[in-house]
């Protein structure tokens, strides 16, 4: 038995009760951390919290050599950790898909994810979001600026007066990323190259969404770029047109201009 459990979005308290119970529950007790973060706990804490002791895996260790995983899930009780919601990464849905063919039974265990959290804590609709982006670090795209496919996002959705929903970058168990380099994109970086794109155009900050100390702030990215939102995780969002309830939300939660 294979069950995948999302830790959702900050620390170790994060987790559902049935994702609890089931880490409890489990013979051995897998983990990545390189797609997202617990920016609010640690592995020690982790195990502690759980009672358990988890076997981190980093990239290769899922995507290229599951087996230990698979191998572990055909006579045990196997639970699989991720940050947010468990199958919003395709890596995840390979290693459910594989258990498939070797056979296994699996589970899904969800947890808060950071695209309903920018909802709830912006009060833009939800179902008036469309398609999501992921803005890379410059380097990490080999380029300059902002990737045509970013731009072509955001402006697909404007066109159609629907949110879209900016992932920051993350360089975690990269091998190809200097240990000097920042680790997380910050929201005033994003803020930076996409106002290159979208000079006067609105948008809003949602960091450290789930955390005790979560900030939301709505301003035009040129304005955002000059400000600073402290520690990670951060993303961002560029609205669509607005409806009159979006707009009284961005300014009392937001302090919209």
């Amino acid at each position: 038995m294979l069950t995948f459990v999302g830790l959702g979005l900050y620390d170790e308290q994060s987790v559902t009760v049935a994702g609890r119970e089931a880490i409890r529950n489990a013979d051995r007790v897998f983990a990545e951390f390189y797609t997202s973060r617990l920016v609010g706990t640690d592995l020690e804490s982790l195990e502690a919290y759980h009672d358990t002791t988890i076997e981190v895996r980093d990239r290769a260790g899922v995507e290229q050599d599951p087996d230990p995983i698979l191998d572990a899930a055909e006579t045990e009780n196997v639970v699989f950790l991720t940050a947010g919601d468990t199958m919003v990464s395709t890596t995840h849905t390979d290693l459910r898909l594989r258990a498939a063919d070797r056979g296994i039974e699996t589970h899904v265990i969800h947890g808060t994810t950071a695209q309903t959290a920018a909802a709830s804590l912006t009060g833009l609709q939800n179902y008036r979001f469309g398609k999501a982006t992921t803005l890379p670090f410059e380097k990490a795209h080999g380029g300059d600026g902002v990737p045509d496919s970013v731009v072509r996002t955001i402006e697909d959705n404007q066109s159609r007066d629907l949110h879209t929903l900016v992932y920051l970058d993350i360089k975690v168990d990269d091998p190809h990323w200097d240990d000097g380099d920042d680790t997380y994109m910050t929201a005033d970086h994003a803020a930076t190259l996409l106002a290159e794109e979208f000079p006067d155009t609105l948008a809003v900050v949602v960091a450290r969404a789930g955390g005790p100390d979560t900030a939301v702030a709505a301003d035009t990215l040129s304005a955002l770029a000059d400000r600073s939102f402290g520690s990670p995780l951060h993303l961002l969002v560029i609205p669509g047109s607005l409806h009159l309830i979006e707009e009284e939300a961005l300014t009392a939660l937001a302090d919209a201009p």
